[in-house]
């Protein structure tokens, strides 16, 4: 037998690369042609329907739970490499057909129930020989079986005849490649393992066993089919003949039989018809039995249910009871301190009584009941007259207590004694009522608005009646003589002892009004929060950073009445509670701000120190339950800052009146005026005003070296000298201050450039005017340098060598005598003889640089020409 593609490892290693990255293992792989035509006498295809050369692949892709069994259909390339073509999955196999019309019976149809169109007919497979087609067709039928548990339907071969075939054909096929796991096909080489496979599949083993022995029964002598067929035909007969005598001879026994099974019947017959007499009355008798269980089930519930039905009632009559006592403490009790205990306990029952008489604490079927809706229209009917009586009460005792207290001048401050406010007494009585608004919120949240005004409007009067007395008292207590605020005014004397007089109280007084009323208000602030029942955060408790003398009294104790409050807990109405304080506490700032303007008209550069203060206040502060107080230090920082600014642009304004004034002669008057101010408002920055103090420097010096500017342009002649004697003289007032101020000495060094940049222009005009026929010459010869060579120059008109002798001699002879005379007009011009020195010696050595570069062009251009030299013009002087 010539050996078959399916051992063809090369087409095996093929199909496995055109699958490669799918998972999946080749079984078997085997060469066949592909046709749609039918076999004409000549046994080849019909014109148009050629075979086409095609491998037919099986593979399978092992899962965890199960194995997926695939035939492929792989084609050649142009290239002649193996592809993909199509793809069946071996479970829609259900049919195997081995075509009729092909004689060699090498001709197989394979039919898949999942094809989308059933009415083309599917291809038929066209093997080399019968071994390669039952081969492949054993292969297809085991994996059926093993893999998918059911073979397919086979059509044209026989069962038999297949497993002859597997049987004399074990070695071939124990040499089929690949395996199958977990139970499934396994190619091995023992014949054992693939005869059991084989005969599992087709013929089982008792059927092989009895097809042997029958086949063994009859090899005697047989040699033609024809007559082995003719004799099993005459023993069939022959069996059949025997089996109807035997029936025939056992008549009468079989007609006995007969008699007993009627006479059976005939009892049967009677007995069902005495069971359906029975059945009939057991039926009425358990309709009975069923009818009176149910009367007494019915019976047995009404009495359960009307005794359910009393307890209910029951309670709900306690629940709609009102108790005597606690009506006539509702509807006509006293307010006063005595009797506030028994309030307090009907107010509790009355507010349980409410929320026991809503769902869910009462069942919605109760809800509508007629005299539950009766009972909670009194217990609003008791509800409305308590609120109403007790906010009225509440009304009048606050308005009460502050009367009390307005009246007494021994709360306020007095001539000659300042009074802290002391609201210990007032918070004491309040107390007392802490309790009763809290219920009064749960009954009614409603209510406590007015009642809120009410408190605001009564205590807003207390607060700034002590504040004004506080601040009237303080201002007229405190002893400071006043600054004239003509600090920077070119007009004023020269003396400003005036201005060292000593005014810390005035910032002490204005320390102390916050140290005083800023805690209060605090604590007012925080008081009035919990007092009047704000749902506010538990750290809203005021300024801890600052110190006050006052205990934390405003601690009602108010975060233990309604348990269902929870510490931290966002506060959903703190809008609400900052538009009540505001009410509280609006225009208390008033006096704040009389303070601030007293202060300010004393000495303006205190309000250095007040904003200091402030500040500190301010970092102190917590935007909660005292949002109001932030928002009354921020407008006195605002105020404060407003009026520094105020005396800021009069100061600015004072320095730009002297560009009015006649011709300026040496430092202008406001230069060391500057200097004293600065130090002074040195001396008076507190904690974070170093920004305030910052910007004032910076607008006073930018207007300072403007107006400077705008004199010096008046006199363009003696410009440079009035700019560098005002900058020498700015920089030696403000050198130690520029040392630990930063923003000073910034504009130090931009004083020390324009010092030496009008020193440059200066010392260059004077020495020009002396010597300007000289240097003019040396300009001349610079000039031509661009476009001449050294050579050419000595014969331009007025550069020759003549001309060099004739200037030569008209400027340097003498030159000790023109160096005095600068020297003397150096001298003349300056009001600052401090600075005569140093400008002397910048002068000088320009004056020695200008002539080296002279020399220089002298010694290219006219190189036998002779000058005095550098040295001796650097010892002349050296020596004056």
């Amino acid at each position: 037998m010539a050996k078959s593609s399916a051992d063809d490892q090369e087409l095996r290693r093929a199909c496995e690369a055109a699958i490669e990255g799918t998972k999946q293992k080749i079984v078997m792989s085997i060469r066949v042609a592909k046709s749609h035509g039918t076999w004409v006498k000549t046994g080849k295809l019909g014109k148009g329907h050629m075979a086409k050369p095609r491998v037919l692949a099986i593979s399978v892709k092992e899962k965890v739970q199960r194995t997926k069994a695939f035939l492929r259909v792989l084609k050649y390339s142009n290239g002649g490499v193996l592809e993909p073509a199509k793809l069946y999955k071996l479970k829609h196999l259900s049919k195997v057909e081995v075509a009729t019309n092909d004689p060699s019976g090498c001709t197989f149809v394979l039919g898949f129930d999942n094809l989308r169109s059933q009415s083309v007919a599917p291809p038929q497979w066209m093997m080399r020989n019968v071994d390669d087609r039952n081969r492949f067709l054993h292969c297809v039928l085991n994996i059926c079986k093993d893999v998918l548990g059911r073979l397919p339907k086979v059509v044209g071969i026989d069962v038999v005849e297949m497993a002859l075939w597997a049987k004399e054909n074990t070695s071939a096929i124990s040499q089929q490649p690949g395996n199958l796991q977990d139970g499934h096909v396994m190619a091995t080489s023992a014949e054992s393992d693939v005869k059991v496979t084989v005969e599992r599949e087709l013929v089982s083993q008792a059927e092989e066993e009895d097809m042997e022995a029958l086949l063994g029964t009859y090899v005697m002598g047989i040699g033609e089919a024809e007559a082995f067929s003719e004799r099993l035909k005459r023993e069939l007969q022959a069996l059949e003949a025997a089996n109807v005598h035997a029936i025939l001879e056992n008549e009468p026994l079989i007609k006995e039989v007969l008699q007993g099974l009627e006479s059976a019947t005939n009892c049967v017959e009677d007995m069902d018809e005495w069971l359906g007499i029975f059945n009939v009355k057991l039926r009425h008798m358990r309709e009975d039995i069923e009818s009176i269980e149910t009367r007494n089930n019915k019976l047995e519930m009404q009495s359960v249910n009307n005794k359910t039905l009393i307890e209910e009632l029951e309670k709900l009559l306690e629940r709609l009871r009102i108790p005597s006592e606690y009506a006539a403490c509702l509807t006509g009790g006293s307010f006063d301190e005595s009797h506030m205990h028994q309030n307090i306990d009907a107010c509790e029952w009355l507010a349980n009584a409410l929320r026991i008489l809503e769902v869910p604490k009462l069942d919605r079927s109760y809800a509508n009941m007629r005299s539950v809706r009766e009972k909670r229209a009194e217990l609003d009917k008791l509800k409305n007259t308590f609120v109403k009586r007790a906010s009225e009460f509440l009304r009048n005792y606050f308005a009460s207590l502050v009367d009390f207290m307005l009246s007494d001048k021994s709360y306020f401050s007095q001539r000659g004694q300042l009074k802290r406010p002391d609201h210990a007494d007032l918070r004491y009585k309040c107390r007392t009522y802490a309790r009763l608004l809290q219920h009064l919120k749960s009954l009614d949240k409603n209510c406590l608005g007015p009642l809120r005004k009410a408190y605001c409007s009564s205590l807003n009067l207390l607060l700034r009646r002590e504040a004004r007395e506080f601040a009237n008292e303080l201002r007229a207590g405190t002893k400071a003589s006043k600054n004239p605020t003509v600090w920077l005014d070119g007009s004023a004397g020269s003396n400003q002892s005036a201005n060292s007089a000593d005014t810390s109280t005035v910032s002490e007084a204005y320390s102390k009004m916050l140290t005083i009323f800023i805690p209060l208000l605090v604590d007012e602030s925080s008081f009035f929060a919990h007092f009047m029942c704000f749902e506010v955060p538990a750290h809203a408790d005021g300024n801890k950073a600052v110190t006050s003398d006052d205990d934390n009294d405003d601690d009602l104790g108010i975060m233990d009445i309604d348990d269902n409050d929870k510490a931290g807990k966002q506060s959903a109405d703190l809008g609400a509670l900052n538009e009540s304080l505001r009410d509280l506490l609006d225009g208390i700032q008033e006096d704040f701000y009389a303070v601030v303007d007293w202060a300010y008209k004393i000495d303006p550069l205190r309000c250095i120190s007040m904003h200091g203060i402030t500040e500190k206040y301010i970092s102190g502060q917590k935007a909660d339950a005292a949002g109001f107080v932030r928002i009354l230090l921020d407008d006195l920082e605002n105020r404060i800052s407003s009026q520094f600014s105020r005396f800021v642009d009069e100061a600015c304004h004072q320095i730009e009146k002297n560009e009015r004034n006649v011709r300026q002669m040496g430092v202008l008057s406001y230069i060391p005026r500057f200097a004293i101010l600065a130090t002074r408002m040195e001396q008076y920055i507190q904690g974070q005003s170093r920004d305030l103090v910052d910007q004032a420097y910076m607008k006073f010096v930018t207007i300072m070296f403007v107006t400077l500017d705008k004199i010096s342009q008046a006199d363009p002649k003696y410009a440079d000298i009035l700019l560098l004697e005002n900058y020498a003289a700015f920089q030696n007032s403000l050198y130690d201050l520029a040392n630990v101020v930063p923003t000073l000495a910034k504009f130090y060094h931009q004083a020390s450039e324009s010092y030496e940049q009008a020193c440059t222009r200066f010392i260059s005009t004077i020495i020009y005017y002396t010597f300007e026929r000289l240097f003019q010459f040396a300009r001349r010869i610079e000039d031509l340098m661009y476009t001449s060579t050294p050579e050419e120059i000595p014969f331009q008109v007025g550069l020759s060598k003549v001309d060099l002798r004739k200037v030569v001699k008209s400027s340097l002879s003498g030159v000790d005598k023109s160096i005095s005379a600068m020297y003397k007009k150096l001298q003349k011009n300056l009001t600052s003889e401090e600075l005569l020195p140093s400008l002397w010696d910048k002068c000088k050595k320009e004056f020695l640089d200008k002539y080296d570069s002279f020399a220089q062009l002298v010694a290219k251009v006219y190189p036998n020409e002779t000058i005095p030299s550098v040295s001796e013009m650097r010892d002349l002087l050296a020596s004056m």
